[in-house]
């Protein structure tokens, strides 16, 4: 899933003649860069490389493999709407130099803007040393983003964040009072004090093309990160037959610093898009279609959704190898407005603090609710997230600690 940038400097020092055992070095105040990024496959099982601890025996450790938990699927319908339930391949990037003279790791005062479409960069850098940041151009379906740049702030980072919806969040009220949309996928990778030099330390000299050349490596990592939810819905036997497609997490970050992958401090919800499927049958994603655990498996009704997010408040989770490392403070909710079969709905309110920090990176976050413990509701309002949880019988908010 990671996506190597290699930097190739092509200082154009060629051989006067073949039987010169060294190119000559023809050296001038700059140097061609060659920015090649080739193609990776974006996998999953990469970046969700959490480990996980089975039942009360801490010795007990092994891979989490988030296909082991994921129940309701993803056909050609769910990827009409939301895309691969992975990771996509950028096809264009927007790269950033950052020229710092004779001195490296000092504040930027100028910067180089390009836009790379393809696999393949060709400009000049001075002698001297550079900071190089790349991250890869937005493509969404219908040319519309969620997603706003922030570089005229200061010139040593770049921040991104993203706009309030027309949803009514109730979490981060008063200061929000509107959920977020959604970010597109983000990757970015930032390198600083890349010594282009005159006398060629840290170059490679290539015999086939006659030239020495600069090789540094950087990898491109998520900004944001994938959550997949499912509301298990045991015992349903039709008694909630749909939902008003809002789905809501909050304590999201609203904001992340492209150079370092840190989330802001600020948080907010995060608005995304929820579907019912019915009699699904509870085996990993990826059981084959006549796999004889499809018959024999328990069948339930499952609310699923996929969502970005910049990830929790304050947290650099690329950088993070343990859950004890997460120090994020805020309470995590998701909700979900479900209809019943009188016509009524309810706003069902979760509390998944604990599964979302222990994903800091992304993965699945599952609700298991026996609906045999849900009354039917008499009358409508669960849909207008109400600061108080109401008593049942009016369909307001149904709020579950997990």
């Amino acid at each position: 899933m990671k996506k190597i940038i290699r930097l190739i400097g092509l200082m154009a020092l060629t051989a006067l003649t073949a039987c010169d055992p060294e190119p000559p070095l023809h050296l001038f105040d700059s140097g061609n860069i060659d920015i090649d990024m080739p193609a990776v496959k974006l996998d999953l099982e990469s970046y969700w490389d959490y480990e996980v601890v089975y039942g009360d025996y801490e010795s007990v450790t092994g891979r989490y493999d988030w296909r082991e938990e994921w129940f309701y699927d993803w056909d050609s319908f769910d990827e009409q709407l939301w895309g691969p339930i992975g990771y996509s391949e950028p096809e264009a990037y927007m790269l950033r130099r950052y020229y710092t003279g004779s001195e490296p790791y000092v504040p930027h005062t100028k910067v180089y803007a390009n836009t790379i479409k393809g696999s393949t960069f060709h400009g000049q850098c001075s002698w001297g040393f550079w900071d190089m940041l790349v991250w890869n151009d937005v493509a969404t379906v219908d040319g519309v983003q969620s997603l706003n740049f922030d570089e005229t702030t200061t010139l040593d980072s770049v921040f991104v964040f993203t706009n309030p919806s027309m949803n009514p969040a109730r979490y981060q009220a008063p200061r929000y009072t509107r959920a977020f949309y959604q970010p597109e996928e983000l990757f970015s990778a930032y390198e600083q004090g890349i010594d282009i030099n005159r006398e060629l330390r840290g170059f490679d000299y290539d015999p086939a093309t006659n030239t020495y050349i600069k090789r540094v490596n950087m990898t491109l990592e998520p900004v944001t990160y994938i959550y997949l939810t499912q509301v298990i819905l045991h015992h349903n036997n039709g008694r909630i037959t749909a939902v008003d497609g809002n789905g809501n997490l909050s304590g999201m970050s609203h904001s992340a610093n492209i150079n370092t992958g840190t989330a802001g401090n600020d948080a907010i919800t995060v608005y995304y898009y929820v579907n019912l499927k019915k009699n699904l049958p509870l085996v990993p994603y990826g059981t084959p279609a006549d796999d004889p655990k499809r018959l024999t498996a328990e069948h339930a009704d499952i609310i699923g959704g996929r969502l970005t997010t910049f990830g929790m408040c304050g947290q650099t989770p690329r950088n993070i190898h343990h859950v004890e490392e997460v120090t994020d403070k805020n309470r995590h909710y998701m909700d979900v407005t479900m209809q019943f079969n009188n016509g009524m709905d309810s706003t069902f309110v979760f509390d998944v603090t604990r599964q979302v920090q222990r994903r800091w990176k992304g993965g699945v976050i599952t609700v298991e609710l026996d609906v045999d413990t849900v009354s039917i509701p008499s009358r409508k309002g669960g849909s207008g997230f109400d600061a108080v949880v109401k008593d049942v019988e009016d369909g307001g908010t149904w709020e579950f600690p997990m």
